[in-house]
């Protein structure tokens, strides 16, 4: 079924075939089951699929929705999917996008942290976690590696990205802030030295060319993406009622102080009040979860974070764990009806959490295409992707960290880890190989030394 989706079979203009709903449908389903690595890993796997291979969009236009994707709240790599998926199939293209970008995670993590809370102990994943764990740090700096080589274009932008790094990772500077600093640099560069950020511009491999792609850099945009008064109205108001209603019913069946209610709630500040990604959210995560509600212990977010980490789907599906532990250990729906208590909780977590970010996109998706060959809108974005190619380096360093001195730099060093690391990092880079594959064949690498070695 794959070969009907790559773009090998061209128009005699050179342009890749029209691609059906149903194809896309088949492909963001495939996506949902291969998205690991974190929101690094997942861009890179996007823009392989759809700018590289199968030429759907192109590699501009991915860029100019992936800097809008990137200023808003919530789970970017989940946010530029239904942003994708929209501009190719309209509303339910990008529904479909976004849904089955979380959905094959939603039942893992349900399935996973059953597992874990019920027999205490996720051993039976242990050997598969040791050999992905390496794997993802390498796919991480193999995504800032691919995104900065063609974003990086110039010195002003190898600047920003080089302040951005030293920002987050020597200063401990909020994610908002330099998000907010690259996008005042860039409005204000864009009229000096207009031609330092220029998206799509430049030289060197930012200028490779792909072929041309079914939604190319001169393509007009599509009528449903056209921006409207009475289109942005509409989609508020069924983003607010599909908040509303769930937290009315919940409200009304169980009062506003039940466990239920208190997560529709909690999760949709989540959702709303935090920048910068997962890593952004859990501090915030941790001190209500664990702190305020006390829905699980410090040792389980923890161990719910290991779990989200190494399942596909947006790195924020912890979310997805913490919701199935409280609702499981607060025992909501009586003693006999454990698991339903947790996985009716685990998918309420879930909508409340993922709900703004197809609003998001629905709402702001027709402004940001009327803007793609707009200097003055395009300059602060350029320099948004600049600063985040310094923060999916510090990721990348953060995971190396925990993957190769899991107990401090005073701990042993994991060298049996760092080994797994390289070897997935020549198969990426040298070899080019399928992410997918080298996940798969670093778990089962680990699942073997795990079991018969170490």
């Amino acid at each position: 079924m794959n070969a009907t989706l790559t773009a090998t079979n061209e128009t005699s203009d050179g342009l890749p075939a029209e691609v059906s709903f149903w194809q896309a449908f088949l492909f963001w389903l495939k996506l949902g089951f291969i998205s690991f690595g974190g929101p690094a890993g997942q861009i890179a796997i996007m823009h392989q699929e759809l700018v590289e291979r199968r030429r759907w969009i192109s590699e501009r236009r991915f860029l100019h929705a992936l800097n809008y994707c990137m200023v808003l709240p919530g789970p970017e790599a989940q946010q530029l999917a239904t942003y994708i998926g929209w501009l190719m199939h309209r509303t339910w293209g990008g529904i479909i996008a976004g849904g089955l970008f979380v959905l094959p995670s939603l039942f893992i993590l349900i399935g996973l942290s059953w597992v874990y809370i019920a027999f205490g102990h996720v051993a039976l994943v242990a050997g598969l976690f040791y050999g992905i764990k390496p794997a993802v740090t390498a796919i991480v700096v193999q995504a800032a590696h691919r995104i900065g080589s063609r974003a990086l274009k110039n010195n002003v932008l190898w600047a920003i990205a080089a302040v951005s790094f030293v920002a987050i990772f020597a200063l401990n500077v909020p994610f908002p802030a330099i998000v907010a600093m690259a996008a005042v640099i860039g409005y204000f560069g864009g009229r000096i030295a207009p031609d330092k950020f220029k998206a799509g511009g430049g030289h060197g491999k930012a200028d490779k060319s792909f072929g041309r792609a079914l939604i190319d850099d001169d393509t007009p945009t599509p009528e449903h993406a056209l921006f409207a008064w009475s289109k942005l109205v509409k989609v508020a108001l069924i983003g607010i009622l599909l908040w509303l209603v769930p937290m009315g019913l919940l409200t009304a069946g169980y009062g506003w102080d039940h466990t239920l209610t208190q997560m529709g709630w909690f999760f949709t500040k989540a959702a709303l009040l935090t920048f910068g990604g997962a890593y952004a959210v859990l501090p915030y995560v941790y001190q209500g979860a664990v702190g305020h509600y006390g829905w699980l212990t410090p040792t389980q977010m923890i161990d719910g974070l290991a779990l989200g980490e190494t399942t596909p789907g947006p790195l924020i599906m912890v979310v997805t764990f913490v919701g199935f532990v409280g609702g499981y250990v607060k025992a909501v729906f009586g003693p006999d009806s454990l698991f339903l208590a947790g996985a009716v909780a685990a998918t309420l977590v879930t909508w409340f959490t993922f709900l703004p970010s197809f609003v998001f996109i629905l709402l702001g998706g027709p402004f940001i295409e009327t803007t793609h060959n707009d200097l003055k809108f395009t300059a602060p974005l350029t320099a948004i992707t600049a600063a985040v190619v310094g923060v999916i380096l510090n990721l990348a360093l953060f995971f190396g960290y925990h993957v190769l001195w899991p107990k401090g730099f005073e701990g042993s060093f994991e060298w049996v880890s760092a080994l797994i690391a390289l070897g997935a990092a020549i198969a990426l880079f040298r070899f080019k190989a399928n992410v997918i594959h080298v996940i798969a064949g670093c778990a089962l690498l680990g699942f073997l030394l795990k079991t018969f070695l170490l």
